[in-house]
């Protein structure tokens, strides 16, 4: 009788498994890059703990830093981030795929269930065509940034270090990662509708998620062919809920105030409000002085960074879709309605369980890790370790300036929430349960008389 052939190593890992394996593979390359001689300057005296943040915060696209990048990390250093950044932000499996796909090998049906777990695929039958679409679209995005940028960028500081500075940006404002170069940090720019407008807007594309622009495209091409999905639409519609009321309570809470809008022109406050709405959303750039803001404001921020971007997006946080459901849920309970509706399709049971699942994980490591910070780092007071373990359960990479002066318990503690952020808690999770789940389960007979609310 012939013996089965054993299956490969691949075929034995389920996608959330080899999703958190190839993360950790990759904060554990970035860190041994980073630690190459020439990659940070001699004066900057950073650990390895330094270090293994830094790469974790490009990896999962973060932006937290320990010390300004433009000044700790040399030309090589700086390269090395972006590029960790570029490979983070897209997917590692995505890269591996696309590397696979030049050499000519074909891709197996094990390795398409991992890479449309990765991408978010509706199914794994196109994933292949869409890892095309997502490269050649996100190329063109941060070309067109760059380009834009370029124009403010080259007569500041000369062809050369104009056009770093312009494929630096587009491209960690497109992957929400947050990191800046520039001297001065982007506060020179709060007024500046060029390079203001050009990274929000490439945060903005960078946080919807690439089926959701690809669905605008293929909807706008031929509009009767390809209708608009219902997730789309609940994305698109949540997204700009979120940036026009955030816009609009900056605006009424930082108007006068003398360190953030108040100096500014009236066009001026409307373009940092937006700006500082856009940034939560897991962008992590900044155009005004995050210690200046008041406590309604910095609250305001929690708020946007917890729920965050897209799904499939480069962002983190629970995720837009994730928020409106539960909204919908607790809507349908007040009128005592026990099925979800949207734009005229019923949501599945199952789905509303899930975000109600991941809301609760993600609330429960948020607030656990808030408490490790708070044993770890007393002296640094409640708000800013609030604020910075929030930005880094949500891969935002905003800070109170805190970072720097976080001891190495509180860097690891961070970096462990940067990587649960950016995997997913519920994938994290997933990947740690062993064991297969039975393909038929024992029936329970169901129970009323539990006690809800």
């Amino acid at each position: 009788m012939a013996r089965r052939p054993r299956r490969g190593l691949l075929t034995r890992v389920r996608p959330p498994q080899l999703i958190a394996l190839v993360y950790l593979l990759g904060i554990a390359l970035g860190t041994a890059a980073l630690h190459l001689p020439g990659m940070t300057r001699p004066e900057a005296n950073l650990s390895t703990v330094d270090l293994l943040f830094t790469a974790t915060s490009a990896v999962c696209i973060t932006g937290l830093v320990v010390a300004d990048t433009s000044e700790a990390f040399t030309r090589a250093g700086q390269v090395t981030i972006l590029v960790l950044a570029q490979i983070g932000g897209l997917g590692i499996i995505t890269f591996g795929t696309l590397f696979a796909l030049l050499a000519g090998r074909r891709v197996n049906f094990s390795e398409r269930q991992h890479l449309a777990q990765q991408v978010n695929a509706l199914n794994v039958g196109s994933v292949l065509g869409l890892v095309r679409i997502i490269f050649l679209y996100t190329l063109a995005a941060q070309a067109a940034g760059t380009l834009l940028l370029s124009w403010r960028f080259v007569p500041q500081f000369g062809l050369g270090e104009g056009l770093y500075q312009a494929v630096f940006h587009a491209i960690s404002a497109y992957n929400n990662a947050g990191f800046v170069v520039l001297p001065g940090g982007m506060t020179p720019y709060v007024a500046d509708p060029l390079v203001s407008g050009v990274i929000a807007l490439l945060i903005v594309l960078g946080g919807l998620g690439f089926l959701v622009q690809l669905n605008l495209i293929t909807h706008w091409q031929a509009p009767r062919r390809n209708r608009m999905l219902v997730y789309s639409r609940l994305t698109l519609w949540t997204t700009g809920v979120l940036l026009v009321a955030g816009t609009g309570l900056l605006l009424a809470l930082e108007w006068a105030r003398a360190g953030t809008l108040g100096p500014l022109s009236a066009p001026a406050k409307l373009l940092a409000a937006f700006f500082q709405s856009v940034t939560p959303r897991s962008g992590g750039f900044a155009t005004v002085d995050m210690t200046a803001l008041s406590s309604a404001s910095i609250f305001l921020m929690v708020a946007l960074m917890f729920i965050g971007a897209n799904s499939g997006s480069t962002g983190g946080g629970i995720k837009t879709s994730t928020f409106a459901i539960l909204l919908g849920s607790a809507w349908n309970l007040i009128r005592g309605r026990t099925e979800l509706v949207v734009f005229g399709r019923l949501v599945l049971p199952e789905n509303v369980v899930r975000a109600g699942t991941i809301t609760t994980i993600y609330t429960l490591l948020v607030f656990g890790s808030f408490f490790l910070m708070l044993v770890t780092n007393p002296a640094l007071g409640f708000t800013p370790l609030l604020f910075e373990t929030v930005s880094a359960a949500a891969t935002v990479g905003l800070s109170l300036n805190v970072t720097p002066h976080l001891n190495d318990a509180g860097l690891l503690i961070l970096s462990t929430l940067m990587y649960l952020g950016r995997i997913g808690p519920v994938t994290f999770a997933v990947a740690l349960n062993l064991r297969q789940p039975p393909v038929k389960g024992v029936k329970y007979p169901p129970e009323r008389d539990i006690l809800v609310g």
